[in-house]
């Protein structure tokens, strides 16, 4: 009887992380390994080792990674580069010394330049400059990357990466700092909706669930922003709610699942076939979803979702970010993989989900 391999996932907490467990539990695997952030501190190398060697996982999912929207991205890069190399070198470095042979990463599109060719292919990796805003956590991802090939390359190993393009869904964080664009549409549409009805305790509640809310989105939805939110706080709702950039850009925008069930897939193909038609040594497959429409587009799609009736504006003092990010996900879908959650669909089960306050 074929046994069964041990499956180390790091960063099972996380959106991505939680979705490959999903993925994995639903195709019968019942020998996954997990650890939080306060069992196993993945920046301490000495730790992420004993760790291995204790546990001696056939194969590693690595989906964790410190993540964020522009805003944290230009905040914190020091914390984002440092963190995410770390993590990546302790964690590929102990797969390797003790026997893991196969190995999966989760990259990220912002790999590619800011002015690639459309869709970016996976050959467009190191052909110009990248996107100033998120340069290092780019550079920090491009570096896992060549990890795994210098691995390959080096010592015979199997250790592959997937490139997705933007990911939401269940697990997603919704810190109206912190977070990416469509968790953060979600919360602003959805306290916008509460505010229009009056519902100082819904909000309240959301805030209570996901964290403070700023000082400048209480005064969009009709707060006093220099007042904390109590159930005698007044509204005096707006009727727009203000998102950053000038709502141009396009993106593309992948649903978890769909990844998780993509990363699964890439994992478990023959070494053979991964491998054909490709570069010598190629270790990165892009993830996407085949399509990408307007930031403008996606946030009228998210009100109507959440249930939001009134305007959406843009701030154009706020950047915007690359102008356009669609990957060309054709290698993927020739192996034999699609994606098949609609951008609707999708949405529709995040915002369950953020509702049911991620359970």
């Amino acid at each position: 009887m074929h046994q069964q391999p041990k499956v180390y996932i790091a960063g099972h907490r996380g959106m991505v992380g939680s979705a490959i467990v999903r993925q994995l539990q639903q195709r019968g695997y019942t020998n996954i390994i997990t650890r939080t952030r306060a069992e196993l501190d993945l920046t301490d190398q000495s730790a992420v080792r004993s760790f291995f060697e204790q546990e001696a996982p056939d194969q590693v999912y690595l989906a964790a990674a410190k993540v964020g929207g522009i805003l944290a991205n230009n905040t914190y890069p020091a914390q984002f580069i440092y963190e995410n190399l770390m993590i990546q070198a302790n964690i590929v470095h102990a797969a390797h010394t003790h026997g893991v042979q196969k190995l999966l990463f989760l990259g990220s599109s912002c790999i590619y330049p800011k002015q690639a060719p459309q869709p970016m292919r996976e050959e467009a990796l190191l052909t110009g400059t990248l996107e100033p805003t998120n340069e290092p956590y780019a550079i920090a991802k491009i570096s896992g990357i060549k990890l795994c090939e210098s691995y390959n390359r080096q010592y015979g190993r199997d250790y592959r990466s997937v490139m997705p393009t933007n990911l939401y869904g269940p697990g997603d964080g919704y810190d109206l700092v912190n977070s990416h664009v469509l968790p953060a549409m979600i919360r602003k549409f959805h306290l916008a909706k509460l505010a229009g009805l009056g519902e100082i305790k819904g909000i309240i509640e959301d805030q209570q669930r996901y964290g403070n809310i700023p000082a400048d989105i209480k005064a969009m939805i009709g707060l006093e922003s220099d007042k904390p939110v109590t159930v005698g706080s007044k509204i005096t709702p707006k009727s727009s709610v203000m998102l950053w950039g000038t709502g141009t850009p396009y993106r593309e925008f992948l649903y978890v699942d769909d990844m998780a069930a993509a990363s699964v897939f890439v994992m478990e193909l023959d070494k053979t076939t991964f491998a054909a038609n490709t570069q010598p040594m190629l270790s990165h497959i892009n993830v996407g979803f085949g399509s990408d429409l307007t930031i403008h587009e996606a946030a009228k799609t998210v009100a109507e979702v959440v249930g939001y009736r009134g305007n959406i504006e843009f701030d154009i003092s706020k950047p915007d970010g690359t102008p356009k990010k669609l990957m060309d996900s054709q290698r993927l879908e020739m192996l034999g993989w699609k994606a098949r959650t609609t951008l609707v669909d999708g949405l529709r089960q995040a915002y369950a989900d953020y509702l049911n306050c991620g359970k």
